[in-house]
């Protein structure tokens, strides 16, 4: 098996050349970017353990995580919602761009994982309609092939988006609550583990991830926590 796949590499490298995205130069180490580019992306090192959010000094809890803690119990986001991951990040999920979403999914691969990793991951849904409009979930094509590189189970259809909602983009912290509450539910033939992460692609003020989150808290899921490819900065409320 190695060796078909280290000899279908050498002729998609002969037929298709890799070729970075962001600046044009040959890509590197099997993905559609180059290693300065890689580089750049800007990585999500000191952050709050419990929502991601990027501080100058790691810490278990951030000022907003004391004040309120959110509803789920450990976040993952290993890049910040940046220059050049916002670039990659926007045409994929607005511009039906695959090859931006592939580089996005691999390059989350290969960061580094929590210890405790879940039993399952289940993705953020979109609404029927919103799915008709885009074409794809974003956060399901992220989500299936990190479940795979993890060796963990990974469910589609767990959640399900009851209601739709106006895009959250524009919108402000507290009009983002308003805007999702009981806009999810859990498929009640589901069968669900004890721990849980539920995936998006970008995390901002974590109003979709807590809806998300409640919704499972009621079904009595032990452990629930949330993984974005990229933590955004918190708009103000």
């Amino acid at each position: 098996m190695d060796a078909a796949l280290r000899w279908f590499s050498a002729l998609h490298r002969w037929l298709l050349p890799w070729r970075c995205l962001l600046c044009g130069d040959a890509g590197a180490n099997g993905i559609d970017l180059c290693a300065d580019c890689a580089a750049e992306l800007p990585r999500n090192i000191h952050c709050c353990q419990r929502c991601a959010l990027p501080l100058p000094i790691a810490a278990p809890l951030c000022g907003r995580c004391q004040r309120k803690p959110p509803p789920w119990d450990a976040a993952w986001a290993p890049f910040r919602y940046a220059w050049p991951l916002d670039r990659l990040e926007t045409r994929f999920k607005f511009s039906r761009d695959l090859a931006s979403g592939r580089v996005l999914a691999t390059m989350w691969q290969r960061e580094p994982h929590p210890v405790d990793l879940p039993q399952m991951i289940i993705p953020v849904p979109l609404h029927q309609k919103r799915l008709r409009e885009r074409g794809y979930n974003q956060a399901v094509e992220l989500a299936r092939p990190l479940a795979h590189a993890l060796g963990i189970p990974f469910q589609h259809d767990v959640l399900q988006r009851v209601r739709y909602t106006d895009a959250q983009t524009g919108l402000n912290a507290i009009e983002r609550r308003r805007n999702l509450r009981k806009a999810f539910t859990v498929n009640e033939k589901a069968r669900l583990p004890s721990h849980i992460a539920v995936l998006d692609d970008v995390f901002t003020t974590g109003a979709t991830l807590a809806e998300c989150a409640l919704a499972l808290r009621r079904t009595g899921i032990e452990r629930v926590d949330v993984w974005a490819l990229a933590r955004a900065p918190v708009p103000s409320s």
